[in-house]
């Protein structure tokens, strides 16, 4: 059987790629060098900053945008909608409402926890941290109860955020709202 030219041509063009891919790939950890007589330069993994200041610096921004983005979370997929009466049974709605919120406190309990090991880059961070790790570490079966209807997760969540506000503020470090997108609600 003669095979079209078409799916050989498809087929090689494949195999070509492949194994380029494959080649650059099992150099990427290797040092290079070129044919004009240098020496080797090994490349750099991960830039990291050079100074405790600027690591410091840092941690508090990346503190304040991962409670930021908490805090937007909680507030507008469980503060709003739990004030607003839409978790009570028979509310229009309610299903996609405790579906969102449970996503909401996922994520809020992953960005808090992000918030913690911020903090620990920072001095003044860590000690007005350390007092809400138990209260950051009990949000963990929060969506569930979130899911299942109970009113009373979603004031938790409200109280830890606005420790966590207070704390970063006291520190320097003060947090604004920032709503996440759906996307990065759901990790897409």
């Amino acid at each position: 059987m003669p095979v079209p030219i078409r799916r050989l041509v498809v087929a090689l063009t494949l195999c070509c790629a492949l194994v380029a891919g494959a080649t650059a790939c099992s150099g990427s950890t290797q040092s290079k060098s070129t044919d004009t007589g240098m020496a080797a330069v090994p490349v750099a993994d991960t830039p990291s900053p050079s100074t405790s200041a600027e690591k410091q610096k840092f941690a508090k921004t990346r503190f304040v945008a991962n409670a930021g983005l908490a805090a937007g979370a909680t507030y507008q997929w469980i503060v709003k909608p739990w004030k607003a009466g839409k978790f009570k049974k028979g509310a229009h709605g309610r299903t996609f409402t405790l579906v969102k919120a449970g996503a909401a406190g996922a994520f809020a309990y992953n960005r808090l926890k992000a918030a913690k090991r911020n903090a620990q880059g920072d001095p003044l961070l860590s000690k007005a941290i350390a007092p809400l790790t138990a209260g950051i570490d009990a949000l963990k079966d929060l969506p569930a109860k979130l899911r299942k209807g109970d009113g009373n997760a979603a004031s938790a969540f409200d109280d830890v955020i606005n420790k966590v506000k207070q704390a970063g503020a006291g520190a320097g470090a003060p947090v604004t709202d920032r709503v996440p997108s759906a996307g990065q609600l759901t990790g897409g």
